[in-house]
């Protein structure tokens, strides 16, 4: 099996981070794979920089079809493209923000999502209430962090995160954590042993969830609001696979 995991944005060395999480935790004989555009914005935090990113990741979804790739993960917690990107592709296209929302659910009665800038906060509420997970969604509370500060060793992410964790305990009483951001995937285990619950990264979730659909062999469907775009002279991206 063939996992496809699509950095929207184009920091290499959150790429790279991104995928030696995922690696270690796919299953026994599935490639993991991790890409980003050269022309997207180096962080995602605004919808500008989330429609700019958007025909860099979809090329890479293309490319990654006729790759043979057999699922795709979207490493960005405002989930860009999703529904595009499902256009595309045959097998499943997992969102972080969707896995790991949905997770949180299934292992706790409420989540708090922790994010990054505080004006990506309404974002992740959008998402929740897309989701159907308000009933579940406690807060989205924001560390104050830039995301290219996660890849910054003397930023002192890590503390910063941790710390906001756990006044979402205290603060909102949920009872799990949603980390609301790819780059954060590395400290998911170490967050949940410190703090005593669940705190959830959508990497790995969606990377478990995209093998498991796909060994059932089940695929996007076709029919309707996820079929093929049309193929039309201004959608070149899109119509013509392989270029």
């Amino acid at each position: 099996m063939k996992i496809l995991i699509v950095n929207p944005n184009s920091t290499a060395s959150m790429t790279a981070k991104i995928g030696e999480v995922a690696a270690r935790i796919a299953a026994s004989g599935t490639t993991i794979r991790a890409v980003n555009p050269l022309d997207s914005p180096p962080s995602i935090e605004c919808y500008t920089e989330e429609a700019l990113c958007v025909p860099g990741l979809l090329r890479c979804i293309r490319d990654g079809e006729a790759q043979g790739y057999d699922g795709y993960v979207i490493a960005c917690f405002g989930d860009p493209g999703l529904d595009s990107a499902r256009e595309l592709a045959r097998g499943p296209v997992i969102g972080i923000a969707e896995a790991a929302m949905h997770a949180a659910s299934m292992l706790a009665n409420s989540f708090s999502v922790v994010t990054t800038l505080d004006r990506t906060v309404g974002m992740a509420w959008h998402l929740a209430e897309r989701y159907g997970m308000q009933r579940f969604c406690k807060n989205v509370r924001a560390a104050d962090l830039p995301v290219l500060d996660l890849e910054d060793p003397t930023k002192n992410a890590r503390a910063l995160i941790r710390d906001e964790c756990l006044r979402a305990l205290r603060e909102d009483r949920c009872e799990s954590i949603v980390l609301g951001c790819a780059g954060m995937t590395d400290l998911c285990r170490s967050l949940s042993d410190e703090i005593g619950v669940p705190v959830i990264d959508g990497v790995a979730v969606a990377v478990k969830l995209a093998e498991s659909l796909s060994s059932l062999g089940l695929r996007t469907s076709k029919i309707g609001y996820w079929a093929p775009p049309p193929a039309k002279p201004q959608c070149s991206l899109v119509a013509e696979p392989g270029r």
